[in-house]
């Protein structure tokens, strides 16, 4: 929780749009449509391109806080590692949620029953 109250709204956004994919499999797998998987698939672009743009944006930060050092030190590069993590953040719950969506999806389409 820590973590998430110093992220900036951007991260904070990429976040939230990565539960978005999630929330329509489970509409989905409960009540599948062909409306609902087609919406997947725009979904599901939105999860990865928000993912990946929050962990480059994360990344950006780091190395520009980085390159504004005078004098790189053993604290700077701890910083700039911790920093590094956390913008990895967005992309590992982003590609997360995806992977959950899909395997719900999966799930919903198992079950056979499609309504137009």
């Amino acid at each position: 929780m820590e973590m998430l109250q110093g992220a900036s709204f951007f991260a904070k956004l990429t976040l939230a749009i990565a539960f978005i994919p999630l929330v329509m499999a489970v509409m989905y797998v409960t009540h599948p449509t062909e409306r609902r998987l087609a919406l997947m698939r725009p979904f599901s672009l939105a999860g990865i391109f928000g993912a990946l743009s929050g962990g480059v944006l994360g990344l950006v930060n780091v190395l520009r806080s980085f390159g504004m050092t005078s004098e790189p030190s053993a604290e700077s590069y701890r910083r700039m590692a911790i920093g590094g993590a956390e913008s990895l953040v967005p992309m590992f719950v982003g590609f997360s949620c995806l992977a959950a969506a899909w395997l719900l999806v999966a799930v919903g389409m198992s079950r056979g029953r499609v309504e137009p």
